[in-house]
This record gives structure tokens, sequence and C-alpha cells, in this order.
């Protein structure tokens, strides 16, 4: 396999058919030192004392009022079914008022769409309600 590399004419530019990787190699070599450079500043983080999870179990008091949300979406407040939002709002309205206010616990199933909990977050909030805790279980220890 051979090729013919220059003319005998002398007048025409002939192509050349061989690829000239230089600065192929340049921008590659370019690219490896700016991103050496470039990768430490990146991982660096801002130093910060974090919170310790202080997680304790919750006090049951009589005032607690326990919001339920089952898995198909109703909601109880304490032993009753609540019937739509606007009920809600307005049992949420009546104990806002109340000094001290008595605290609010959530307890969703697991399988209750967050938009459920959302909503009765949000309707807690819009009355005024300070004290909110969601009720979980401990995970079992395998």
């Amino acid at each position: 396999m051979g090729m013919h590399v220059g003319g005998g004419d002398g007048g025409e530019d002939e192509v050349v058919s061989a690829i000239n990787t230089t600065p192929l190699v340049d921008v590659m070599l370019v690219l490896l030192i700016i991103f050496l450079i470039t990768i430490p500043v990146a991982t660096h983080t801002v130093k910060l004392s974090l919170p310790k999870d202080l997680s304790q179990p919750t006090k049951t008091q009589v005032s607690n009022i326990v919001v339920a949300v089952t898995s198909d979406g109703h909601v109880w407040w304490n032993q009753t079914a609540l019937h739509g939002q606007e009920e809600l709002e307005s049992q949420l309205e009546k104990v806002a008022v109340l000094k001290p206010q008595p605290q609010i616990q959530i307890r969703g199933d697991a399988a209750v769409k967050y938009e459920t909990v959302g909503r009765i977050v949000a309707a807690c909030q819009q009355a005024g309600i300070y004290h909110v805790d969601f009720i979980t279980e401990k995970p079992k220890d395998n």
C-alpha cells in the first residue's frame, strides 16, 4: 500500500488524506489540566457544624390532637372522621385560638400521597398552629 506524496506537476495543490492529530492532542491536554485544577475546588465544601439528631419519643398529653390520614386519603380528627378540607380548616381555626395552643400530631399511613399530608400541614400553617409533629414508627432492627 503506497501513497503518492508530492507531485511532479508543481502547479496545483493536492489534497492530503492524512489526519493531523496534533491540535486534537493539544486540546485534550488543555482540558485535562483544567479538570485537574478545578476538581479539588469543586469538591471543597463549606465547613459547618450540623445539628445532631435528638429524636425523642413524643410525650402524649390530653390536649394533643391527632390528625390521622388513611391510605385512601380520609382524614380523622382524633377519633372523628372529617368530611372535606373545609371541616379540617374550621377545626384547626377553633383550636388555634386556645391558650396554650394544643400540639397537632399528624399520623399518616405509609401509602398515603404526600399531597394529602401537605394539605394538612398547609392548613395548620394557615390557621396559625405553631406546633405540628409527625408520628412515625421506629424501624425494626434486623
